[in-house]
């Protein structure tokens, strides 16, 4: 596999250093670290809250659903936004916006007057601060190492979500038994705490060398709209970043989790907790695995294979009504669809140009926005439908279906050998 070459920080193009060695790297980690946990809390406490309000598993999918909209919205504004402007501040801006809408869920809890539509509406403003950060996090992280190590890079910020995923789930099931409030106030702390972190990080080249000398840098169809034209027109790269999208939207069972916790495993908030926990548990496992040996060859068929085990894993689960082997069912799910981010994130990232790494970031945070936001609106939609536990199973087959079709449809992807650089 050829892929195209990257820009890295002057001197670094053969750096082997052992991550922990790079100081951009680990404020980047750090943050990652400290904003996934206040997004998991908050989930955590949202749909608990929401499920108690109104005890509907279709009000949990509308949660997804009015997340995964300003993504929509604002894909193209995003994109153009990361790549013409500096990305730690974009990303440290938009932490802010959601540290504001964290203190207003604590306020709203505390004053008894968050409804059921007030946090639909809170929770569109932080599905716009994650429509911004999360592209720009995952385009900020190529310019900040060099090419070779940039697959390990991704396997450790994809450890540093993982930990976070299962620290904040489970912190927040345990912060719940004192009020929501008290999980709003934490998360608000910790997304201050990201804004300030990434404030240390050195400015990287990018940001000062994305304009090109004579030429105007302001917003054009063509710029705004590049991103999805070059997605277009690689193949692989739709088809990796496509194949992800429909998986999970398919096998999108956390979204009911509440509703298991609740009527099928009888575990409470605290069990919810640990449910929300456990596919983050499996998927940090396999980060530091990948972190310390990388994938070698034939990585695109590996990539099939796990997302032929999330979906059988999430067809156990469905069928579970053992909390024990829930666990290890969401945590086998968890570490399998790590294999296929680690894979799918690392390749993308090497097949773009730094210049264009914000725009395809953002198509690739709306095509993830629609397998994780709108694939709970789905969920709950099926289950309101059939049952939580039907919706879960025709979700895995779901899944299933679509890795045999996919290898047929992009051969390309599948006969990817080795995740390198030029």
């Amino acid at each position: 596999m050829s892929s195209t070459s990257t820009t890295s920080l002057p001197g670094q193009a053969g750096d082997q250093r052992p991550l922990r060695h790079h100081t951009p790297f680990k404020l980047f980690w750090c943050a990652s670290v400290a904003s996934t946990i206040a997004l998991q809390m908050q989930i955590v406490a949202v749909g608990w809250q929401v499920y108690q309000l109104t005890h509907s598993a279709f009000d949990l999918g509308i949660v997804g659903l009015v997340q995964f909209i300003p993504s929509l919205i604002l894909v193209f504004v995003v994109g153009h936004v990361a790549d013409r402007h500096d990305r730690r501040n974009v990303a440290r801006i938009s932490s802010l916006v959601e540290a504001m809408a964290a203190a207003a869920l604590a306020l709203g809890s505390l004053g008894g007057w968050l409804n059921r539509e007030m946090i639909f509406a809170i929770v569109v403003v932080i599905g716009a601060g994650r429509a911004f950060s999360k592209p720009t996090m995952s385009a900020l992280l190529p310019s900040l190492m060099p090419p070779a190590l940039l697959p390990r890079a991704v396997a450790g910020s994809a450890s540093a979500t993982q930990f976070a995923i299962i620290i904040g789930p489970a912190v927040g099931g345990f912060l719940y038994v004192a009020g929501p409030a008290v999980v709003y106030a934490s998360s608000f702390v910790l997304f201050a705490l990201c804004s300030v972190l990434l404030s240390l990080i050195k400015r990287a080249p990018q940001a000062a060398s994305t304009a090109t000398p004579g030429k105007p840098t302001g917003a054009s169809l063509s710029s705004v709209f590049a991103g999805l034209s070059y997605i277009r027109s690689k193949p692989a790269v739709f088809g990796a970043i496509s194949l992800d999208m429909f998986a999970v939207l398919l096998g999108g069972a956390t979204a009911l989790l509440p509703v298991y916790a609740n009527d099928i495993l009888h575990t409470g908030a605290v069990g919810l907790g640990l449910l929300r926990s456990a596919p983050a548990a499996g998927a940090l496992l396999v980060a530091v695995l990948l972190a310390r040996s990388p994938l070698g060859a034939r990585v695109g068929r590996t990539m099939f294979i796990a997302v032929a085990v999330f979906g059988v894993a999430t067809i156990v689960f469905g069928l579970s009504r053992s909390f024990p082997l829930s666990l290890l069912a969401l945590m086998i799910l968890g570490g399998a669809d790590m294999i296929s981010m680690v894979v799918r994130s690392s390749f993308v990232q090497l097949e773009t140009p730094d210049e264009m790494r914000g725009r395809v970031s953002a198509v690739n945070s709306v095509f993830i926005g629609t397998s994780n936001q709108l694939g709970e609106f789905e969920s709950g939609l099926t289950a309101a439908w059939f049952g939580a536990m039907p919706a879960v199973l025709i979700g895995g087959i779901g899944t299933l279906v679509i890795v045999l079709l996919w290898i047929r449809l992009f051969p390309s992807l599948y006969q990817v050998d080795r995740l390198s650089s030029r």
